[in-house]
């Protein structure tokens, strides 16, 4: 079984974010693997312990210094790294593009059995590319799981719906995104960690990512400023109300 995850870098969440010109200036960023992804990791791994026959490969798509958090990943027991590598992407739809493109020159005619991703990059929280990767793919998709059973190439998956369980039943080749709950990711140690280091990453020049379907025009801090004026009268709270809200109520 060819076991495929896809992860991702995120900015630290102790970083102090700074906004440039517009933009968020990346030089002040300390990025680190993103902790969602760490489920499908630690999913794939214990497959791996599981069956003999398992290969178990790492995908990420941008540029040179997402090798870091590729040796990270490595360190949970994958046999192999394999990044797209180009420009980082700008949007979900980029960034599964590449990923695709770099599956079908890795694997060949064959695609990879399962691809497991964390639920979403906790950078953006957005939680598209899984979804348009097996799109591209051709092949199916379940959402969220917070339990996984295979049997051969049968899988049962379970996932929280309002009120209860929702169970669900496919068949490989599937993409999975993986919840909190699916398990409980490991430490990994320093022989791990010098393993990772050996573990090769391979560098796959993607042709001609997707064009971007949105773009960030620019980023702006929020106003946190505030003021209070105190009034004597209703009468005078409505003027100042529309002053602030504006006439139609729009903010």
């Amino acid at each position: 079984m060819n076991i495929a995850v896809c992860i991702n870098q995120v900015p630290d969440t102790a970083s102090r974010i700074e906004v440039l010109d517009g933009k968020i200036d990346s030089s002040r960023l300390n990025m680190v693997l993103n902790p969602y992804d760490e489920y499908a990791l630690e999913e794939a791994a214990r497959l791996k312990e599981q069956g003999s026959a398992v290969v178990f490969t790492l995908f990420s798509a941008g540029d040179a210094s997402r090798v870091a958090a590729m040796r990270k990943a490595l360190a949970f027991g994958a046999d192999e790294a394999v990044l797209a590598q180009g420009e980082e992407p700008s949007d979900s739809h980029q960034a599964a593009g590449m990923l695709a493109e770099a599956m079908k020159l890795h694997y060949g005619d064959c695609l990879p059995d399962l691809v497991l991703c964390g639920r979403e990059s906790s950078g953006l929280n957005r939680g598209e590319v899984p979804y348009l990767l097996a799109r591209m793919l051709g092949i199916g998709v379940a959402g969220r799981v917070v339990r996984l059973e295979s049997s051969g190439r049968e899988l049962c998956l379970q996932r929280e719906a309002d009120g209860g369980v929702e169970v669900l039943k496919g068949r490989l080749p599937l993409v999975i995104t993986a919840e909190k709950g699916l398990n409980r990711p490991r430490k990994t140690g320093v022989k791990a960690m010098m393993k990772a280091r050996k573990a090769p990453v391979h560098m796959i020049e993607v042709s001609a990512a997707p064009a971007p379907g949105m773009k960030v025009s620019s980023i702006h801090p929020l106003d946190r400023t505030r003021s209070c004026r105190m009034v004597e009268s209703v009468s005078e709270l409505v003027p100042l109300f529309e002053e602030v809200v504006g006439e139609d109520g729009d903010w």
